[in-house]
């Protein structure tokens, strides 16, 4: 089992910043990717960016220059830095976990961004 402790969100103007961390306890060494979805209102939850246990990353198109993933393998947290925010980037941010041979699956409790136009 994998347990996450999402923080970071809140309410940020367009244009303006803001950086998610998720800190991974448990059975952390079969860690294979973590990183983060988000859902927003009437939407399918969606990939934001992941990084593998080699250190690759995976970002959505929408995020791409903007979205920095990044890992702290001594804190076992993650940290997603949001630049140039922009109103379409509103939801509800969710760190994910896959781990172990069976690829299982994980999930935090959700972090609200909400950028106002």
């Amino acid at each position: 089992q994998v347990q996450l402790v999402e923080s970071g969100g809140g309410l940020v103007q367009a244009g303006g910043s803001l950086r998610l961390s998720c800190a991974a306890s448990g059975r952390t060494f079969s860690i294979n990717a973590i990183g983060w979805y988000r859902q927003a209102p009437g939407k399918q939850r969606e990939l934001v960016a992941t990084i593998n246990s080699p250190g690759g990353t995976n970002y959505a198109e929408s995020v791409k220059g903007r979205f920095t993933l990044s890992r702290d393998n001594a804190k076992n947290t993650v940290y997603l830095q949001m630049n140039s925010l922009k109103s379409e980037d509103t939801a509800m941010y969710y760190c994910y976990v896959e781990s172990g041979l069976r690829r299982s699956t994980y999930w935090g409790q959700g972090t609200q961004v909400t950028v106002s136009s």
